[in-house]
């Protein structure tokens, strides 16, 4: 009954949620678990839930667990250091935000850090503060550093709640129990607008400087006014979708590429050209420096054997213009992890709404069909090779994304 008092005063008064769950020994709302928000969101939670960003801290994430681990560490230990500058893991500030606002690395000591990017990461976000502070404080501040936040009211692009009376929950025979248990804001400019993203998503630079993110440019360059929110978060039945699919997603991958194939016999073989338009406002791929696209053409003869292929075994060494990705290297071009690159060797990533032909000479006798068939990776082949033991299959699998045929 006190509990139900408790709320009810809450919401009559508009006393800040913080102060009365520090009157109540409780935490603080960044420190509120997603389960809780689901005990009324449930479908939303259940989106969110199957999205990356409930799996984006080094605990759930294997393929940022084998970065962190070289990066930084350990997860599950406290006071862990960046390995390449001595300082706090930048990482935790985009993967692990509940941690990062607390400075905090022991990703399993609240179960809000080890959930990565939760509900009140992102619903406690009061406005964003830009990446780059300044001349005088030109370092990157990415991620919980790019935002203040509001620890009174929770935050949403409408302020659902927001000045009316009291909801209470069905079957309350007194009526004193609420489902609005905390104070909500309306905040339009932060939540219908890209820079709710782009704390993360703007521009990401290593420790030499180097952009190796950079997502949020490639937006503004494009000339694009659509928000990140149009294609990653769509309405559905009069509710934005949490599940917020990107690079991890093969439906998502598909509708961000059209590849069409023109050509004809010539002589004793063919020759084809095959078009690649990116249909999305930022490069593709874009996000991780270490996305790779190839493009993977074959000739059929009438039997629908394969008597040609653009590459063998190694698309970037035997078929360059076939592959998408961009190239990080040290000083002596020699290729580098992205926290490790110095110099950016090449980028053939296809630009915002960029078309481009690929042509092939085929200079064999009998083919009477060429396939053209587009695969996404999320990780380079020397990467998977690296941590092959320690990465499941899922995310070693390159997938199609696009696949065209033409009859000769």
């Amino acid at each position: 009954m006190m509990r139900s008092l408790v709320v009810v005063i809450v919401l009559l008064t508009g006393m800040g949620a913080a102060q009365v769950r520090a009157e109540e020994g409780k935490p603080p709302l960044h420190h509120l678990s997603a389960s809780a928000c689901g005990e009324c969101h449930q479908e939303i939670y259940l989106q969110w839930l199957g999205s990356m960003h409930s799996q984006s801290s080094a605990l759930n994430d294997p393929i940022h667990k084998v970065m962190y681990a070289i990066q930084a560490g350990d997860p599950t230990q406290e006071d862990v250091k960046l390995k390449a500058t001595g300082g706090y893991p930048v990482c935790l500030k985009c993967h692990a935000p509940n941690a990062a606002r607390d400075g905090k690395t022991k990703l399993d000591a609240v179960e809000a850090y080890g959930e990565g990017v939760t509900c009140v990461s992102c619903h406690t976000m009061l406005e964003f503060q830009g990446t780059v502070q300044g001349k005088e404080d030109s370092k990157p501040k990415m991620g919980s550093d790019a935002f203040t936040f509001s620890n009174m009211h929770l935050q949403g692009p409408n302020g659902a709640f927001a000045g009316k009376d009291p909801i209470h929950a069905p079957g309350s025979p007194t009526g004193e129990t609420s489902v609005n248990a905390f104070p909500h804001q309306a905040n339009g400019k932060l939540f219908k607008t890209s820079d709710i993203c782009l704390g993360c998503h703007e521009k990401n630079v290593n420790p030499n400087g180097i952009p190796v993110c950079t997502t949020g440019p490639e937006l503004t360059q494009s000339g694009n006014t659509v928000t990140c929110q149009s294609c990653h978060m769509p309405t559905i039945n009069g509710f934005s979708d949490h599940s917020m699919a990107g690079g991890h997603s093969q439906a998502k991958l598909k509708r961000g590429i059209l590849m069409t194939m023109t050509g004809e016999k010539r002589g004793n073989g063919a020759a084809i050209s095959v078009k690649l338009k990116n249909l999305l406002a930022h490069n593709y791929p874009t996000g991780a420096p270490f996305r790779f696209v190839v493009l993977k053409v074959v000739g059929l003869d009438a039997k629908g054997e394969v008597i040609w292929k653009n590459f063998v075994t190694n698309p970037v060494e035997e078929d360059p213009k076939g592959v998408l990705m961009l190239k990080l290297t040290d000083e002596a071009d020699k290729p580098v992890p992205p926290m490790l690159a110095k110099k950016i060797k090449g980028d053939s990533r296809l630009k915002p709404g960029e078309e481009r032909n690929l042509d092939y000479d085929l200079p064999v006798s009998g083919i009477v069909k060429v396939r053209a068939e587009l695969s996404y990776s999320l990780l380079l082949p020397p990467m998977i090779k690296q941590f092959d033991a320690e990465l499941p299959a899922e995310v070693k699998q390159p997938v199609q994304v696009a696949r065209t045929e033409l009859d000769l």
